[in-house]
């Protein structure tokens, strides 16, 4: 029997999330923010971090004690180009695009701002505080560390994050350049999405503790919680097929994420104390903002961008391959699609939407499911 996928409109699933962090005591301009990074991630076709994620990463980590609703920003240093910032376990949305703007607007003054954040909590897609960036005609970098998931080349323990080191750029064409992926072949919000699907997963995104490939979901997002099991990095097991750069990548994101802001680290972010109770996971962030104008006008710079990107999609073709994509395009056909279809929502997180509404008593909300 095929399953009921429901349409939800942007402006009313957004609003649902709103609402919905609000009941869990996060304030309502902090719960908006919050609601806009997740809406985004769904507008764009990322599943993995929109409304699939708010009960399980924001809300249930509220309830458990290890994630403050309201969000304590604390700037501990600012120089006329840099600034770090305590966020004291609330939520990483609300920390990270302070952050991110304070990069902007120095960027806008000087040419160039940084900004890293530590004692935070997940923040959502990465991508979302680039393109704060691109869309002020800058170029916008930023990465997080993240709870232990890849294992290094050669090893089988889970010690790294999916740390997602990612890029906006401005172009002249109807989307910017956009390039948001995790330095491991996939990640937990992926497999997440294939668990809620009930699917297996692909052989190579995960490995045993054997250094063998793993392909049950369900049990695999247990163990990787337990150690038992581990993301492989981006280009897969071993070096022949550069397995090693993923690893490197993974290890620049999480020096940058820990580093330069006296943050936690690999193991320290596990979620767990050493007992085994539960705690903060006390993420990092970094995000640098590039104003363009400093170098070059920002047309010249787009057209530049926008003439590789096409060349690129216009060069030759794989035998059976019709098309080739530069990264940022899926996304916004997806943006464009779904702001007249809606996000699809699949039975799990229907019914997760109406424990929310009832817990909350969001009785505004009439879905057709």
């Amino acid at each position: 029997m095929e399953e009921k996928i429901c349409h939800i409109d942007f402006a009313t699933l957004e609003n649902f999330m709103r609402d919905s962090l609000i009941g869990a005591g996060v304030p309502a301009a902090d719960a908006a923010t919050c609601a806009e990074v997740l809406i985004t991630a769904d507008k764009l076709g990322i599943d993995s971090h929109g409304i699939g994620r708010l009960k399980p990463i924001y809300i249930d980590r509220i309830k458990a004690g290890i994630q403050n609703p309201v969000t304590e920003v604390e700037w501990v240093r600012k120089s006329p180009t840099t600034a770090v910032i305590d966020a004291h376990d609330g939520m990483g949305m609300v920390a990270s695009k302070q952050a991110m703007q304070y990069a902007i607007d120095r960027a806008d003054e000087l040419g160039m701002g940084m900004a890293v954040v530590r004692n935070s909590t997940h923040y959502g897609i990465a991508g979302y505080y680039a393109l704060m960036a691109a869309k002020r005609n800058m170029i916008g970098i930023c990465g997080t560390n993240a709870r232990p998931s890849i294992a290094p080349t050669f090893g089988v323990e889970n010690m790294l994050g999916t740390n997602p080191l990612t890029f906006a750029m401005p172009t002249d064409e109807k989307f910017p350049f956009f390039l948001d992926c995790a330095t491991s072949v996939s990640q937990r919000g992926k497999i997440e999405v294939y668990g809620r699907a009930g699917k297996e997963l692909p052989p190579g995104w995960v490995i045993d503790e054997n250094g063998e490939t793993r392909t049950d979901t369900l049990q695999i997002l247990e163990d990787l919680v337990k150690g038992k099991a581990a993301l492989t990095p981006l280009g897969g097991l071993g070096e022949a097929t550069a397995g090693y750069k993923g690893y490197g990548y993974a290890t620049v994101v999480e020096i940058l994420s820990a580093a330069l802001q006296h943050g936690s680290f690999l193991k320290g972010l596990l979620g767990f104390s050493p007992e085994g109770v539960k705690q903060p996971y006390h993420l990092g962030h970094f995000f640098i903002a590039i104003n363009i104008a400093n170098f070059i006008d920002p047309e010249d710079f787009k057209h530049t961008a926008g003439e590789i990107l096409r060349a690129l999609r216009n060069s030759r073709k794989a035998p059976g391959c019709g098309r080739i994509y530069t990264a940022g395009e899926k996304e916004y056909e997806n943006f464009v699609r779904r702001s007249s279809e809606g996000v699809p929502v699949n039975a799990t997180l229907q019914k997760t939407m109406k424990e929310l509404q009832r817990e909350y008593h969001l009785d505004q909300y009439h879905f057709d499911f």
